[in-house]
């Protein structure tokens, strides 16, 4: 898959340099513009050929992707079905993790062992915190 950048978008930190929301494609203009006349070495300009084939438009690993924000609608997923976990908290996260790994389920944007595992580390860091505030001065 080739990723369409803009014409100069490594020399200008506005056109996307360090941010990629910015890199965004537009059409090479201009009258000696290489990537325009589409000259070998240069970038590869926007044109029909280059499209996705419609297995796999908008699928990841072969799979629809469906938002979740909610346990109820992470119980509703089907077999041919990926989930991405929405904006959710903490502690709704930890839920959905723990019951996608009951389920099977896989995720997209997260491996849940190693999330809960790394949640399950805060959770006793803090406890014991708790506990030497607690405890008598001498």
């Amino acid at each position: 898959m080739v990723k369409f950048l803009r014409h100069t978008w490594r020399k200008y930190s506005k056109l996307g340099k360090g941010r990629k929301k910015k890199q965004v494609w537009r059409k090479p203009t201009g009258r000696d513009n290489k990537m325009r006349e589409k000259k070998k070495g240069h970038p590869p300009v926007v044109s029909i050929g280059f499209r996705t084939p419609n297995e796999t438009r908008g699928k990841l690993d072969k799979k629809k992707p469906k938002m979740v924000t909610n346990l109820k609608a992470l119980e509703k997923i089907k077999e041919n079905e990926i989930v991405i976990i929405g904006k959710v908290g903490k502690k709704k996260k930890i839920e959905l993790a723990k019951k996608a790994k009951e389920m099977k389920i896989k995720l997209h944007n997260m491996r849940p062992e190693k999330f809960l595992k790394l949640n399950k580390k805060s959770k006793d860091k803090k406890v014991s915190k708790k506990e030497v505030k607690n405890e008598p001065k001498k």
